[in-house]
């Protein structure tokens, strides 16, 4: 299945053919909006010239030189430096524990559950960002191990229109950012009436 997250032909080839850039994406995929986020691997990829990411080579890359890579205009994050630092420390946790492979994350699970507990463990993925990821896993990238749906809380539900695991094309992408504006306004008001009380 092609991915649609950058909403550019290019940037979504890359994250459809590249679990690495799926997984980067996701790790860039805060305080920014979520196409900037997901074109993100394809700028770095050029940056480097390389049709694809590579963990060991990041993972190696001197890191004063990827920071200022990211920074160049233009930025490839809001945080180009932090999120450079956050990039190289997830490559080199793959390089360790998956032989820079980030479909051996995935290969052997038994279940959902052991499946978001290893991205859970990932630099820079909490468990939110480790539930979204497992649903996109599920839904766009054919890996569904038992129990995936359940293990990825809301986010594993179809159809249910909540996170980048959802997004195919222009409407769903619409639909998620009007489920997350709702959400927004909802938080907005609780906090006001918790104020008043």
């Amino acid at each position: 299945m092609e991915m649609r997250l950058a909403q550019e032909p290019r940037a979504d080839a890359l994250l459809s053919r590249s679990p690495l850039a799926a997984l980067v994406g996701m790790l860039l995929d805060q305080q920014v909006p979520m196409e900037w986020a997901f074109a993100g691997p394809y700028t770095i990829a050029t940056r480097l010239g390389a049709d694809d990411l590579d963990a060991h080579e990041i993972a190696a890359y001197d890191p004063e030189e990827f920071a200022a890579m990211l920074s160049a205009k233009p930025a490839v994050h809001r945080y180009p430096g932090s999120m450079a630092k956050r990039i190289q420390q997830l490559c080199q946790y793959l390089v360790e524990h998956y032989d820079g492979d980030p479909t051996k994350l995935w290969g052997d699970v038994d279940s959902g559950t052991e499946l978001r507990k290893r991205l859970h463990e990932l630099p820079g993925f909490g468990e939110q960002k480790a539930k979204i990821f497992l649903a996109l896993l599920g839904k766009q990238m054919g890996v569904t191990p038992k129990g995936w749906r359940e293990a990825a809380g809301g986010y594993g539900a179809p159809k249910a229109y909540r996170s980048v695991a959802d997004i195919t094309g222009p409407d769903s992408l619409h639909k998620v950012r009007a489920h997350k504006q709702e959400l927004k306004a909802e938080a907005k008001a609780a906090a006001a009436a918790a104020k008043r009380k």
